[in-house]
């Protein structure tokens, strides 16, 4: 069940590893074996207390199990410990974060940016929203009601004005409503989401990059979720529409964490203009002295960052590379194609109502009722009917405002309605529909939903 034959690799790499240090002296850390066996087991059996987040028939939150060589990669590089602040603490791991981060912005067609790995999105997006409060000070960030609750949390942190911006019926930016928001001449920077957490959807860019025309204002892409799906070949072309323009905006974020097969915190930010460094730059008495290359700690506001994150996603990258029509690429059409077959099963089933039909590799749908009360209770039902069978999904309380022209026969008695959601994150998902199609069947059939 747990991948285990990379640890005879692993073993081998240490060994390989260990040959570049044997002018050194025996130096040996001293260790308690027995004590640290007991101590391990003691660790593996606290960790059964968990969701199978590897498993197909986790279909729920986004947990995406790293590749093999993610977690070889990373585990080799802790004999070591680098630390991706200066060169003097991560010399090697910092050359690989630069190369991998170089990867990443060419997925967007940037050659010359500036751009680093953080701890993840949060870290990711705060920077950017940091640069964006220095370039339009006193100015207001907007991001739609369904963007990630990261952006207003942390323009309060940064003592910057937020407002939410309205969405239309499938959960994205209305751009009318921005236009409004505007008009009255305070809006600084605007995020566009690609890839809302809730519901996969994607703001339409395009749209937003035509209002710059007319008006100032700096563009962010949050697209710590769905950044990768620019590889896919199977999105709709108003989908595509977005991740075509994604070139245009002034920064992005990417969370490799997510859908980059990668150990937890891994995230990334990039700025289409290097100049923003001279924002970032600041002088240590004691840190950067080895070297006149630029450290990474000179264009972070994290100090301190695991430089095995680093080697990690080189190590990934270099067997996987970000091309179209690649490994990687097809394992994430994958996961939009069992998204895609989920909603045809749900869609098509008196029992289940669907909410808007998935952009990327998110499904939120809800099973059938009169009321929005009724769905709710039925919802939270089905989502403990279907742990009992193993299937692990998750539940969204989504606005009962985004509903009334989709649902109209459904009586709105409260603000928010349950419904489920998944993400069908890993390429197996697909493979595995029928499986868990059969134990939604199943589970739905019992009388969480043919109760009154």
């Amino acid at each position: 069940m747990l991948e285990k034959a990379t640890l005879r690799i692993l073993e081998k790499a240490l060994a390989h590893l260990g040959s570049g240090f044997e002018m050194l002296p025996d130096s040996v850390q001293a260790c308690d074996i027995d004590k640290i066996e007991d101590v391990i087991m003691q660790v593996a059996g606290r960790m059964q207390d968990n969701y199978p987040y590897f498993h197909p028939y986790y279909a729920g939150q986004m947990l995406k199990p790293p590749h093999p060589i993610a977690r070889a990669a990373y585990m080799l590089s802790l004999w070591i410990n680098p630390n991706n602040h200066a060169l003097d603490g991560g010399r090697a791991s910092s050359q690989l974060e630069k190369e991998a981060v170089a990867e990443i912005a060419g997925l967007f067609g940037w050659e010359s940016f500036l751009g680093h790995l953080t701890g993840g999105g949060t870290m990711a997006n705060m920077e950017a929203l940091w640069i964006a409060g220095l370039l339009k000070p006193g100015m207001t960030v907007v991001a739609s009601e369904q963007a990630h609750y990261t952006h207003n949390r942390v323009s309060e942190v940064l003592g910057l004005s937020f407002r939410s911006v309205p969405c239309d019926d499938r959960a994205r930016m209305d751009v009318e409503a921005l236009k409004r928001m505007l008009d009255e001449g305070d809006v600084g920077t605007v995020v566009a989401t690609i890839g809302t957490t809730g519901t996969g959807s994607v703001d339409p860019l395009w749209e937003i990059i035509e209002l710059k025309k007319d008006y100032e204002f700096r563009l962010h892409a949050d697209a710590a979720y769905g950044g990768y799906f620019i590889l896919v070949d199977n999105l709709s072309p108003e989908t595509r529409e977005a991740y075509n323009c994604l070139k245009e905006v002034d920064s992005i974020v990417i969370d490799p964490h997510k859908h980059g097969l990668q150990p937890y915190g891994c995230g990334c930010i990039l700025y289409s203009d290097p100049g923003v460094g001279q924002y970032y730059k600041h002088d240590s008495p004691y840190t950067y002295f080895t070297s006149s290359e630029l450290h990474l700690g000179e264009i972070s506001l994290e100090c301190s960052r695991a430089g095995a994150s680093a080697v990690a996603l080189w190590a990934t990258q270099k067997l996987l590379p970000l091309v179209r029509g690649g490994e990687f690429a097809q394992g994430l059409s994958k996961s939009r194609e069992a998204a895609l077959a989920l909603y045809e099963k749900v869609a098509s089933d008196v029992r289940f109502r669907t909410l808007i039909p998935p952009e990327l590799d998110i499904l939120v749908w809800a099973p059938d009722g009169e009321s929005a009360s009724r769905i709710s209770q039925r919802a939270e039902d089905l989502f403990k009917a279907a742990a009992a069978d193993n299937l692990h999904l998750a539940t969204f309380k989504y606005p009962s405002s985004l509903l009334e022209n989709t649902w109209p026969d459904v009586r709105f008695d409260q603000p928010t309605v349950t419904c489920l959601r998944s993400c069908l994150m890993k390429p197996e998902h697909y493979d595995w529909i029928d499986n868990i199609w059969e134990i939604l069947d199943r589970v739905a059939g019992k009388s969480v939903l043919s109760s009154g």
